[in-house]
């Protein structure tokens, strides 16, 4: 079987990740790799139906634990559709989100532990991790202005949330980066595009 790629961007709103993985995506292909490219919450049929019922903006009312387990049921939908036979194709795999936005997300934006969410996920998706997470770090103020400027981006309900809300996941990532230090590479998202797609990519040339 041919050496499997899983690569995950991580980060706070705004911080560009989507958009740097299109360029990852690109430079990949120019090369020969064979790549596909999917996220979170989404990346497969059943998995987008529930992406649209979570970032509702209309679903204020919806409890953390709610959330956190429609997360961890997208995840297991797109891990066991998509991302598991593109590995096992020998592909490599793009993810723009991954379990770490759970774990700051509803973790610790949402106050349920991050243990506590690790479990719900690890049910969802067994032992199965990321080869190498980018985390795109940037303060939520920066993030936020970002997206207020960009008027063609989706906004969602987590976009709603309140400056301390996004500060809280903000330092979560930060602490995942560094628990899990062999995995999670952080990189100046501040920059300029092609300075963190550069960043980016010597991140994951390594690997491919």
């Amino acid at each position: 079987m041919e050496k499997t790629v899983f690569i995950t961007f991580e980060g706070p709103e705004g911080a560009g990740k989507t958009t740097v993985l299109k360029k990852i995506e690109e430079r990949l292909t120019e090369r020969g790799v064979d790549v596909v490219a999917t996220r979170e919450p989404g990346g497969s049929v059943i998995a987008e139906k529930i992406r649209h019922i979570i970032l509702d903006k209309n679903h204020t009312e919806m409890d953390p634990r709610t959330e956190a387990l429609l997360y961890a049921a997208a995840r297991s939908q797109h891990f066991a559709e998509t991302v598991e036979p593109a590995l096992k194709e020998g592909k490599v795999v793009l993810c723009d989100r991954f379990i770490d936005s759970s774990l700051t997300y509803q973790g610790v934006g949402r106050n349920l532990g991050i243990d506590a969410v690790k479990a719900i996920n690890e049910f969802a998706i067994g032992d199965r991790m990321p080869d190498v997470t980018v985390l795109f770090d940037l303060e939520p103020e920066v993030g936020l202005a970002r997206i207020n400027a960009n008027a063609g981006r989706e906004v969602n309900r987590l976009d709603k949330e309140d400056l301390a809300f996004h500060q809280s996941v903000h330092e979560a990532y930060l602490h995942l980066a560094e628990r899990f230090p062999e995995r999670i590479q952080v990189i100046d998202a501040s920059k300029s595009l092609e300075e963190v797609v550069e960043s980016a990519w010597q991140c994951i040339a390594p690997l491919v």
